[in-house]
Parts: structure tokens; C-alpha cells; sequence
């Protein structure tokens, strides 16, 4: 008699060390500082949410993605907004179906507590991510992410101190529904507001900072691996100096990849005043931005980062 296969995904072990979550981010082609890493593996270790903050287009997001990637997990994500609420974030029930029901029980002739008790299973819950991420996995507890918190109302966040707390959900009409093992939690805010100290007590925290220039080129040589060399050296530095200027909202390292693809497709190979004015529209997206950089501003700043990277050249 054949064995029958067993078909269950296998799980994948989390890392164990700080190295190790570094090659787990690597293969995802993240490049992390040692610092968040750290941060990550305590998190994953001791089953403790990862609070990362920072302005936009740091790869705050990217962490939860990376990680259900490269652990096989299942990514849930909650994109949070002004207004929203349990019914969208947690569960509702799907009144339309309850409806019917009640009346084709009534036309069976069946008792009110029978009813009752019928519409109130789990065959009419609908599940929204929260209630989704306490749910068993064959390949492991997924990955939640909870991104933009600061784009919620303040009352929000108190719909998410049980299940950050105990990883649980309490539904009146059917009980506590507790997850087997606790998901791999990532919450993302963008500092618009603060988020409370009661939400914050139940997370590891992390400010995720834009990257340093070395850092920034091995992000692009994994990101866009075709660019020439002198060009991504340019960008990097074009963009560090836009990051000193008081600009509405400053490039971050998503803007520095789109430019750096952008400018490949039109075939620069090296900055110059014309395609830097030509695209700005990448880089920034305020017109007063654009505006403020635009023309002999661009110029004066591209002349400074080609003479420095030109005096590293003669040191090197």
C-alpha cells in the first residue's frame, strides 16, 4: 500500500540571531541596519509586536511584505483611514444572509431561539484582517500588517489593545476567538499624530531613518542592479542633497528608485541640469517643491555633488 504525501506546506523557522534576520531581509532584497534587525528578531522571538515609525517612503511597509516572502507566511494587511471601525477592521455580520434566513426559518415554522442562534454562527460572520490574522495556518501565524495607524481616529486604537494585548477578539454574540499562535505583527505610522502610550506599551519600537549614503547605493545595486555605477553615485548624492533643504516632503528611498529607473528609461547615464529639471515630477511630488529646486537650484546642487564625488575619486 502507497504512503499518502503529506501536502502541508513546511514552516519556516524565524531567525534565531540578528545576522540571521539580516539574510532573511537580504533574500528579500531588503537592506536593513543592524538596529532594526535587532529590533525585528526580538519582536519575532518573543512574539511581541514591531511599532516602526518614519517618514514616508523609508520601507516601513516593506518589512511585513519581506518577511511573509521569505518566511512563507500569509501577509494580511489593514490599510487604516479616518473613519475607520470594527466593522471594517474586525468583523460584521452579513445582515442580507441573516435576513433570508430568518425568513425562511420562520416560514419552517421554527422556534425564535432556534433562530436566533442560528444567525448568530460563524457561517454569517464575515471576517475583516484583524479577526482574519487570529485564524490557523498550516505554514505558521501569518504576518499583520497594521499600516498607517496615524491614519485612524484616536478611538481606533483602542479597538486594538485585546488583540495586541492577548492576540484575541471578543464577539458578544459568540464569545472570545483567541489565536492558536500569535501573528507576526508590523505596525506602521507616519507621525502625522501620536499614537497613544497604551498602544505603544504593547510594542517594540523602531524609527526607521532615512539611510545613509553607502547604505542608500547597496539599496539601488539590489533595487536597480542595471544602473552604471557613476549615475547611482550621483543619485544617491543629489538626493542627500535635497534631504538638507526644507522641502514640504523630502525624497525617500521609494523616490530614490523610482528616479534612478526613470532616468535608465530615458538612457541618462549621468546627471545633468536638463534631465534632473525633466524629471523632477519623480523625485518630488509638491509643485512648491519642484519649483524651489527647479532650474539654477538643481544646477548649483549637482555641481556640488559631482565635485565631491570627483575629490573622493582623487583620494581613493
Amino acid at each position: 500500500m502507497t504512503a499518502k504525501l503529506s501536502t502541508a506546506p513546511k514552516r519556516l523557522p524565524i531567525p534565531a540571531t540578528v545576522d540571521e534576520t539580516l539574510a532573511l531581509l537580504k533574500r528579500g532584497d531588503y537592506i536593513a541596519e543592524r538596529s532594526l534587525a535587532t529590533a525585528l528578531t526580538l519582536a519575532l522571538k518573543l512574539g511581541r509586536p514591531l511599532f516602526v515609525e518614519g517618514e514616508a517612503g523609508v520601507g516601513k511597509t516593506e518589512i511585513a511584505k519581506v518577511l511573509s516572502k521569505t518566511l512563507g507566511r500569509t501577509l494580511i494587511r489593514l490599510q487604516c483611514y479616518e473613519g475607520l471601525d470594527v466593522a471594517s477592521a474586525v468583523y460584521e455580520w452579513d445582515y442580507a444572509r441573516q435576513m433570508v434566513e430568518i425568513r425562511l426559518a420562520e416560514a419552517g415554522g421554527a422556534a425564535r431561539e432556534a433562530i436566533e442562534e442560528s444567525i448568530f454562527s460563524e457561517r454569517f460572520l464575515i471576517k475583516r484582517p484583524l479577526l482574519r490574522a487570529l485564524e490557523p495556518d498550516l505554514a505558521g501565524a501569518p504576518v499583520l500588517l497594521i499600516d498607517e495607524v496615524d491614519r485612524a481616529d484616536e478611538p481606533f486604537e483602542a479597538f486594538l489593545l485585546e488583540i495586541l494585548s492577548d492576540f484575541q477578539v471578543t464577539i458578544p454574540e459568540i464569545g472570545v476567538v483567541k489565536a492558536p499562535e500569535p501573528p507576526i505583527v508590523i505596525i506602521t505610522s507616519n507621525r502625522t499624530r501620536e499614537i497613544h502610550d497604551a498602544l505603544k506599551r504593547r510594542c517594540f519600537y523602531h524609527w526607521v531613518d532615512y539611510p545613509t549614503a553607502e547604505r542608500e547605493l547597496d539599496i539601488l545595486k539590489v533595487k536597480a542592479p542595471d544602473a552604471p555605477a557613476a549615475l547611482t553615485h550621483e543619485v544617491v548624492g543629489f538626493v542627500h542633497k535635497l534631504r538638507e533643504m526644507e522641502l514640504f516632503k523630502l525624497p525617500g528611498v521609494a523616490e530614490t528608485i523610482d528616479w534612478t529607473h526613470a532616468l535608465m528609461q530615458l538612457d541618462v547615464l549621468a546627471l545633468d541640469p536638463r534631465a534632473i529639471d525633466d524629471t523632477l515630477g519623480v523625485l518630488l511630488k509638491y509643485q512648491d517643491d519642484i519649483a524651489k529646486v527647479q532650474g539654477s537650484e538643481a544646477n548649483r546642487l549637482l555641481v556640488q555633488v559631482k565635485a565631491e564625488l570627483a575629490a573622493a575619486g582623487r583620494q581613493r
